[in-house]
């Protein structure tokens, strides 16, 4: 008898923290799209982030060529901090860069780069 209580509390102990991960997934997996989406509003609003103004970006309207177009981000920039910090300086790597200096000029603050980079490194 007392083997079978244990068995049972074991069993609901596991399905509570099964439920509790899955649970914990399925908000990540919210809070990760919505962090996208707000990535991508902050690179299209023409007052803020303007990636379109200079680059060519999928679903995006009017699109610039002077920078290069925003594809495969994750071969580009296997490390998520160098693209990080090509957005918020560039010419930190290239001082001749016409890339505006978003962090160091305050045009995007460090959260929105954030969602930024993470957009960006989503394309």
């Amino acid at each position: 008898m007392r083997n079978t209580a244990n068995a049972f509390k074991t069993l609901i102990t596991f399905f509570v923290l099964l439920g509790t991960l899955l649970v914990g997934s399925i908000a990540t997996a919210e809070e990760a799209k919505t962090v996208l989406q707000k990535g991508k509003e902050v690179s299209f609003d023409r007052k803020k982030g303007n990636c379109l103004a200079c680059h060519m970006i999928a679903g995006g309207d009017l699109a610039g060529n002077i920078g290069p177009p925003l594809i495969a981000m994750k071969a580009r920039f296997p490390d998520k901090e160098k693209l990080r910090a090509q957005i918020y300086d560039a010419r930190i790597a290239n001082p001749n860069t016409i890339m505006i200096p978003f962090g160091p000029h305050g045009v995007l603050t460090d959260e929105e780069i954030d969602k930024v980079v993470e957009f960006v490194y989503s394309l």
